[in-house]
């Protein structure tokens, strides 16, 4: 039944080539988000659940990589992933619940053979024992006096941080913690007052807060009604208040945990113990998924998050889609309760409205997903929401006809500027294509969305227009299909080998552009960072074996050099081809791509051959920071054109180009001081509470803060003309300028 997958899994339809960091701390929790339940309301594992981990335990086994068996080890890196999983900073856990659990660390692997989730439910019910302890305990903290003028530091370093062996132990880790988030408090309301912002706009967010839980729902339209009635209007909270709810809002959320959820994150904990990549996906998970490949679902055209007080809150609106184009729903608006077609009873999606009927549902501390759930919908069809805005104290309803959008921020976009001059006097045209990811329609439909096609149009514009050179901007480029990497890179290259794949047996398989000819035949560079991973790499790397660019940006990229496959379990259990998904997926390491030149991007990633300052550089963000990560290793070349457009001298003459402009640059010069701080700051071990070094420390730099602007800089919707991208359109400049020089 199983023997079929090692030949589907050759055909690069059925390949992954995607970063999915494992995913460890309260985020995991945060994403989980329904209706209260206890502790004891997981219920039972159905039939279906065990037969998912006796199939995953077969897959694993079988078919990954690594090619070894599911044994003590894996058990034990199993545990300690979960574990590690519910309580990262080691603050709910005590070390003698870690020692109570230590009869399960080498019998998990026998637990997922039997299909037994007796570990990891009784794990999840004493973590939620003990976050009700420490939130009880945490929110009457929060009114101690504090001083702040005393001289102690709390522990950041996560190698260094222990369970807690006594209760006092455990209340002087809370009372360092909350000390620690009012300081950010106050820290950051000095930087809200210095940069005179809005009144309105709430900006006291802890760092050490929980990221909020998003999600893009799908489509939205919106006559409001003249049906409104009075709410008292949610005034600002001082810190304390603020951190009392948030301690009280996780702990709701971690109630809300299904029983379906703990089991999803138990067998990716026992797949993560194999390589960091390998995960299972629930049907709901599994879902989501093929609709973010696709960059196409039906719905509002929103992306939603959860607030303190829990509220689905509108966090930004989708371009085209129904909010943008219908009206009605602004950013920031609360939705109180969702109705399900008209009020007559006409355009109604009946999936949705046979189960929650016709009239408004309170979704008030409802989990996200439900929420998403009853908004998305078949184009066509009616919600209603009522939402609160930020101006206005009533309710009102919004009508929202459901719509089929795309995700364009996810797909291909395009921009030309102007640098340097021709040998006529006119000024260059340089081309940046953005590319965030790798993506094709998973459904297999005819005419699907697809990253080749649309690269292809941008570029044919490009040679309508006489553009000079092209930028490919990979820098947030975390993967995606493996085809499209394949395909893509054709468009660059005549014909030939683009990567190379080794299975678990070693058999090697090259993948091939098959197509005579190029889309575009003038220079390219391709800016890459550290988040450039996996088919990212494939392209980056087949471009530079080839001779055909110029890589640009952070040392080196990522580093993910395995390959996989995603495998509908249904397809396994019926052996129908696309049957209803009751059974989740697993996508699973099953090979490792190698470059045309023979060396693997895994661990190593794409050397850049010109490296500019930036703080991504130095971010813990590669595939060498994840757990359990398969090793690099080389195979024989393939034979491959080698053109002439990329050579030592030549790349040695745009680094000193370049390396003269970034010296004089004022705007560098300040990046390589973040980055010198930056650096500072996350070698520390511990950060101090007394508020005079706090402050001075955070004066300097704030490497949290720095992380997320960096991540933010590079998840702009818009190809902008930064200082960055500015000295990369010099280098583009200067290349295409020394490749007319050489003849």
């Amino acid at each position: 039944m199983l023997s079929r997958f090692p030949s589907r899994a050759s055909d690069p339809r059925f390949l992954l080539a995607v970063v999915l960091p494992v995913v460890v701390g309260f985020s995991i929790f945060y994403c989980l988000a329904a209706t209260p339940t206890q502790a004891d309301d997981l219920g039972r594992p159905s039939v279906k659940n065990k037969m998912v981990a006796k199939l995953v335990t077969k897959l694993m086994q079988d078919d990954h990589l690594s090619n070894r068996p599911m044994d003590d080890q894996i058990s034990q890196r199993a545990f300690d992933l979960f574990v590690k999983s519910l309580d990262p900073m080691k603050v709910y856990f005590a070390q003698a619940d870690i020692d109570e659990f230590s009869v399960w660390r080498t019998d998990l692997d026998d637990e997922m053979k039997r299909g037994d989730f007796t570990a990891a439910f009784a794990i999840f019910r004493r973590f939620l024992q003990r976050v009700d302890q420490r939130t009880k305990t945490a929110t009457a903290m929060v009114d101690m006096e504090h001083d702040f003028t005393i001289r102690e530091e709390m522990v950041t370093d996560r190698d260094l941080l222990t369970f807690a062996n006594t209760e006092a132990e455990a209340q002087e880790k809370w009372r360092k913690r909350i000390k620690y988030s009012l300081l950010v408090f106050r820290d950051d309301e000095s930087r809200k007052e210095k940069e005179k912002k809005s009144e309105d706009k709430d900006t006291d967010q802890p760092e050490d807060a929980l990221e909020p839980e998003e999600d893009v729902d799908g489509a939205a339209e919106g006559t409001s009604s003249s049906e409104t009635k009075p709410v008292k209007s949610i005034e600002k909270k001082d810190p304390k208040e603020v951190l009392r709810k948030r301690y009280r809002s996780f702990a709701r959320r971690m109630h809300q945990t299904s029983g379906e959820e703990v089991i999803e994150m138990f067998v990716t904990a026992v797949t993560n113990a194999f390589d960091p990549h390998t995960t299972y996906m629930s049907s709901k998970t599994f879902e989501n998924f093929r609709i973010l490949l696709s960059l196409q679902l039906e719905g509002i055209g929103a992306t939603l998050s959860m607030t303190d007080e829990g509220y689905t809150v509108i966090k930004s609106i989708v371009p085209g889609g129904a909010c943008d184009t219908q009206g009605g729903i602004k950013v920031e608006d609360k939705i109180v309760a969702v109705a399900q077609g008209n009020e007559d009873g006409t355009q109604i999606y009946k999936k949705l409205h046979d189960i929650h009927g016709g009239e408004p549902v309170d979704v008030v501390n409802m989990k996200l997903d439900e929420v998403v759930g009853m908004i998305r919908g078949k184009a066509g069809t009616v919600v209603r929401l009522s939402v609160i805005s930020e101006d206005s104290p009533e309710i009102h309803t919004v009508k929202i006809s459901r719509e089929k959008i795309k995700l364009e921020d996810s797909a291909a976009k395009g921009a030309i500027f102007e640098e340097g001059m021709r040998p006529d006097g006119s000024p260059m045209q340089i081309g940046v294509i953005d590319l965030p990811s790798f993506y094709a329609d998973m459904s297999g439909k005819l005419g699907g969305r697809r990253t080749t096609v649309d690269v292809k149009r941008i570029l044919d514009d490009f040679n309508s227009k006489s553009v000079d050179a092209v930028v490919l901007d990979l820098r947030r480029n975390g993967g995606g299909s493996l085809k499209e990497a394949i395909d893509l890179t054709g468009l660059f290259i005549d014909e030939g080998t683009v990567v190379q794949v080794k299975d678990a047996y070693d058999q090697i398989t090259k993948y091939e552009d098959e197509t005579p000819g190029l889309s575009w035949d003038k220079p390219v560079i391709v800016l890459t960072s550290k988040f450039s991973a996996s088919a990212s790499e494939i392209l980056a790397g087949a471009l530079q074996d080839y001779g055909r660019g110029i890589i640009v940006g952070d040392t080196t990229t990522h580093g993910k050099g395995t390959v996989q496959s995603l495998l509908n379990l249904n397809q396994i259990v019926t052996n129908i081809r696309n049957p209803k998904n009751t059974y989740g997926a697993l996508k699973i390491t099953m090979q490792q791509f190698y470059r045309p030149s023979g060396e693997s991007t895994q661990l190593r990633g794409v050397l850049a051959d010109l490296v500019l300052p930036s703080l991504s550089d130095k971010m813990d963000v590669g595939e060498a920071d994840l757990d359990y990560a398969v090793d690099f290793d080389k195979i024989p070349s393939a034979n491959h054109d080698l053109y002439s457009m990329a050579s030592p001298q030549l790349k040695d003459l745009l680094r000193g180009k370049s390396r003269q402009r970034v010296d004089r640059s004022e705007d560098f010069a300040k990046r390589r001081r973040q980055i010198k701080n930056y650096v500072e700051q996350k070698e520390l071990k511990k950060v101090s509470l007394n508020e005079e070094e706090f402050m001075a420390r955070r004066k300097e730099l704030s490497a949290e803060k720095e992380d997320e602007k960096t991540i933010e800089a590079l998840d702009k919707k818009d190809i902008e003309r930064d200082f960055f991208m500015d000295e990369v359109l010099k280098i583009t400049s200067d290349y295409v300028g020394l490749l007319k020089a050489n003849g």
